[in-house]
């Protein structure tokens, strides 16, 4: 199943352009109320510019997409550094929402580069990545996977390491029945990221590696013998595979209460991977903790 297109970082062209006095005002002033964009007003023969010109960029790059760089040769377009009173150059002026709010005049070691740069992509909409993911969510609650997954990539495209928008965009993924896919995006997240929606993912795609094909036999053994705890155990397997999260931890909980260290633990151990799977936070796992806590401690 295909949900949305490239998820990768933005490419080079996206975030580094040459400037000039034609374009400014849609690169750099109209550009800037959405990213942040940072003017690098230099010349050929500027040897200070040579020196500044490959760190600005690699700062920016390391952004992300936070920030952009636009980069204008001032002997083929001096109209803006006109305005600005550029008088010396290397010069640096960074816009946000259209305006100029902070900037530099000559070459800076690395390390200040960056800084200014990291500074300047603070400066962007701080709420535009929470309203996306908050619209992912609700499109995501209501079923709409196509316009979660869209949500969650635009997030991605500007920063591909975001790990609750790799959590969100494998749970579509998974949600579309496309297993392979969500598996290759959970994993595009640090082995150790924590996210609700990335920890459910990975205890699913779990829980579903781990089950039983085919169930009938197991069914005819606890028909026979209530107290097969091993079967009980394959069917709560199979069950947590497709989702019957409810079921699958009403027959943990049946095991848990009839032998608490059955197997080394394996029912509760199980039971928390169904929790995780369903939500750490859904009714299952919350009620599914007190009727754990209810058999432990009675």
């Amino acid at each position: 199943m295909t949900l949305i297109g490239e998820t990768s970082a933005k490419p080079a062209a996206d975030l580094i352009k040459d400037g000039s006095d034609a374009g400014f005002m849609a690169d750099v002033i109209e550009a800037s109320k959405t990213t942040p964009v940072i003017v690098d007003f230099w010349a050929p023969w500027c040897g200070p510019c040579k020196q500044l010109g490959p760190a600005i960029e690699k700062a920016v790059l390391a952004a992300k997409g936070k920030v952009k760089l636009v980069k204008i040769d001032i002997d083929k377009h001096p109209q803006y550094a006109g305005q600005l009173r550029v008088q010396s150059i290397p010069a640096v002026f960074a816009f946000v929402d259209g305006r100029p709010v902070d900037g530099f005049m000559g070459a800076l070691p690395d390390s200040q580069v960056k800084q200014f740069v990291d500074r300047m992509a603070g400066q962007g909409p701080a709420n535009e990545t929470d309203e996306l993911l908050a619209m992912a969510k609700e499109s995501l609650e209501l079923g709409d996977l196509g316009g979660a997954a869209q949500a969650y990539a635009q997030i991605l495209q500007g920063d591909p390491t975001h790990v609750k928008a790799l959590g969100g965009l494998a749970k579509c993924y998974l949600t579309g029945g496309d297993a392979e896919r969500a598996a290759e995006i959970a994993a595009m997240a640090p082995a150790d990221a924590r996210d609700p929606d990335l920890e459910s993912v990975r205890a699913t795609l779990a829980l579903a590696e781990e089950a039983p094909a085919e169930t009938t036999e197991f069914e005819r053994r606890l028909a026979a013998d209530p107290e097969d705890h091993e079967a009980r155990f394959e069917i709560s397997k199979a069950l947590a595979a497709v989702g019957r999260w409810q079921e699958a931890v009403d027959q943990l909980l049946t095991i848990i209460e009839k032998d608490r260290t059955w197997n080394e633990d394996a029912a509760r151990k199980q039971l928390l991977t169904v929790f995780e799977a369903a939500g750490g936070a859904s009714d299952i796992a919350r009620q599914g903790r007190r009727r754990l806590s209810a058999i432990l401690f009675s």
